[in-house]
């Protein structure tokens, strides 16, 4: 049996990313960076106008409150009149500068009259003007490898006339669900059967992600059809199993890996719920066996999955932030297995961060994760918590830790 720690720990070090591809820039978004893209131009490609406003000689202004209106500058043209000593030139915002110019004078800040421009005060070099390779000069990254894409990359991107780019590819993750009592969702139930729940659970963690999910069909509690499945899930990038890993007789998940060739590398995690998760490894291929209760599915794969999957990705950053609460109940229990709590989130008044219970911690109360923000960490060596105690709190509701 491995800590909780030992076992995240055994995953981590056995899985790396995956291989790359080329994707077009829209289907990059939330995908990691493989290769550094490299500018191939400067960064502003040109000096251009920062402002609505008058292209000037900056020299000019210390001593002229007054410019001759000398021509006119839209932003899209390719040629452009210089400016000459005393004169001034109307120009918008991203259009190139003219020769001779090298300040702008906001709008706001002069006056038309009569074809000439009247200046409120003078002007400095370089003012209002984005000058040329400002950004980013030919030759330096414009995105590193393990950068995540996002909309800042996308208009990088853009901005060079890329259309696509080169990203960690997405683990392929099959699903299979064991048992003789699961049905499908939307067959008719009848007395001892219940609907498969964890497939569709986990097929969603895994797309939330970013991974690319497969359900198998379900796997009943023989051995033959059990090993066809096993086999067809060893064909993607990860398999995720719940249930038939524990000791009852009809728990045949181990044992079948085990006739494939697939190498245990641990088998029960002292954690709770999760405690029967086993993990294992086909060649590069890691191999989750979960618990077939949901909550200890999800918990399991929250906590050890989950960080697997990411850094197939390419992601650097893996593990959830965790963040300070105070516990709003007590917790009875007896130390051992590290525990993950089901909470509730508020934010006091005073800025506190509160975790009370999101209901019954029973693992069959899939309610309970219904209503949860986040998962506060009970650590292996302590007992009983009492209110007020301050805990460690993973968010896992996406946009709380917004508020």
């Amino acid at each position: 049996m491995a800590t909780f720690e030992e076992a995240r720990s055994a995953i981590l070090g056995r899985v790396a990313a995956l291989g790359s591809e080329v994707v077009p820039a829209l289907d990059a978004v939330g995908r990691v960076v493989a290769a550094d893209v490299v500018s191939w131009r400067d960064q502003p490609a040109w000096d251009n106008s920062a402002m609505d406003g008058y292209a000037v000689r900056a020299a000019d202004t210390a001593h002229l409150s007054e410019l001759r209106l000398a021509g006119y500058i839209p932003a899209g043209t390719s040629e452009t009149q210089a400016v000459a000593p005393g004169t001034a030139a109307k120009i918008l915002t991203g259009a190139p500068m003219p020769a001779g110019a090298d300040a702008v004078v906001p709008v706001e800040e002069a006056e038309e009259r009569e074809g000439r421009v009247v200046l409120q005060r003078p002007v400095v070099a370089g003012a209002h003007v984005r000058h040329k390779g400002e950004d980013v000069r030919a030759g330096e990254p414009l995105l590193r490898a393990g950068m995540v894409t996002g909309p800042a990359e996308l208009a990088a991107l853009a901005g060079h006339g890329l259309l696509s780019v080169r990203v960690v590819r997405r683990p392929r993750v099959a699903i299979l669900s064991t048992g003789d009592e699961l049905l499908e969702p939307g067959e008719p139930l009848s007395h001892g059967k219940i609907w498969n729940s964890n497939a569709i659970a986990l097929a969603g963690a895994v797309k939330l992600l970013g991974g690319v999910p497969s359900v198998l069909e379900i796997a009943r509690d023989e051995r033959e059809p059990m090993r066809r499945l096993i086999s067809e899930g060893l064909r993607a990038d990860v398999l995720l199993t719940s249930a038939g890993v524990s000791m009852g007789d009809r728990d045949l998940v181990r044992g079948v890996l085990e006739e494939l060739g697939v190498e245990q590398v641990f088998w029960k995690v002292e954690m709770k719920p999760g405690h029967p998760t086993a993990f294992a490894m086909h060649g590069r291929t890691p191999v989750f066996s979960l618990p077939g209760n949901p909550v200890s599915a999800m918990v399991a794969f929250e906590q050890l999955v989950r960080p697997a999957l990411l850094k197939m990705m390419g992601h650097r950053k893996v593990l959830r932030p965790v963040t300070k609460a105070v516990l709003q109940h007590e917790v009875r229990r007896k130390p051992g297995r590290v525990q993950f709590l089901r909470v509730r989130l508020e934010r006091l008044p005073d800025g506190t961060l509160a975790a009370g219970s999101a209901g019954r911690q029973d693992t069959w109360y899939l309610t309970t994760s219904l209503h949860s923000d986040g998962l506060a960490i009970i650590p292996a060596d302590q007992g009983a918590i009492p209110r007020g105690a301050v805990v460690d709190v993973e968010v896992t509701r996406p946009g709380f830790e917004l508020l």
